[in-house]
């Protein structure tokens, strides 16, 4: 699994502090922006988290570049509605060596499962492979396709998304590959806004 963090909007804290200040101020969000000072921020931030304001919290989006996680987990990912997703198409992009795969570490630690596992899935990339040079159409080829083929995606979500993205997915109920990626993308995006992700960090950890 490998997760980027590609792109998030600038100054997260400041840019959501200023949206809630807004509401109460009489100068325009522009000057806000500029003439805000830190204490000023950190207070009005403060009282959004402590009151869970959140709706301001959906000013500041981050953009995540994402690779080698099963179908299986991105279909859990992508059920978090409140989000833009661009997935790797199985329609359109042919696998042209052996097809990508995911072994989870229970079946990886059983030497039995572990052997039937990697046969029955080289069985598949193998027919899979036939069937595109046979010019089975890619739309169809993939009907052969496990849960455990790896995938490709970009993810946008904001950060109200995200605490609640973070408060299932970092669960140790959570299923473990989809905990992986949320523990990752969390590591990724406190640094950015470390104030207002500790309110979501806090919400897993209790």
């Amino acid at each position: 699994m490998n997760v980027e963090l590609l792109y998030h909007t600038p100054n997260p804290e400041r840019a959501i502090a200023c949206a809630a200040h807004l509401c109460y101020a009489s100068v325009g969000a522009a000057d806000l922006l500029e003439t805000m000072e830190e204490e000023k921020i950190h207070r009005v931030l403060s009282v959004i988290l402590k009151r869970k304001h959140y709706s301001t919290l959906e000013h500041v989006c981050y953009t995540f570049a994402i690779e080698g996680i099963s179908r299986a987990c991105s279909h859990e990912l992508v059920r978090h509605r409140i989000a833009s997703y661009s997935q790797q198409s199985q329609r359109y992009v042919k696998f042209k060596d052996a097809v990508p795969t995911v072994k989870p570490e229970s079946i990886a630690n059983n030497p039995v499962f572990s052997e039937r596992y990697d046969h029955l899935l080289q069985q598949v990339s193998d027919l899979y492979k036939e069937m595109i040079e046979a010019d089975i159409p890619c739309e169809d080829a993939r009907f052969v396709l496990t849960n455990a083929t790896e995938t490709k995606i970009v993810v946008t979500m904001n950060i109200r998304s995200l605490f609640n993205f973070f408060s299932l997915r970092c669960d140790k109920c959570a299923q473990w590959e989809i905990r992986q990626l949320a523990n990752t993308m969390f590591d990724l995006v406190e640094p950015t806004a470390p104030f207002i992700f500790s309110h979501a960090k806090r919400s897993y950890e209790d």
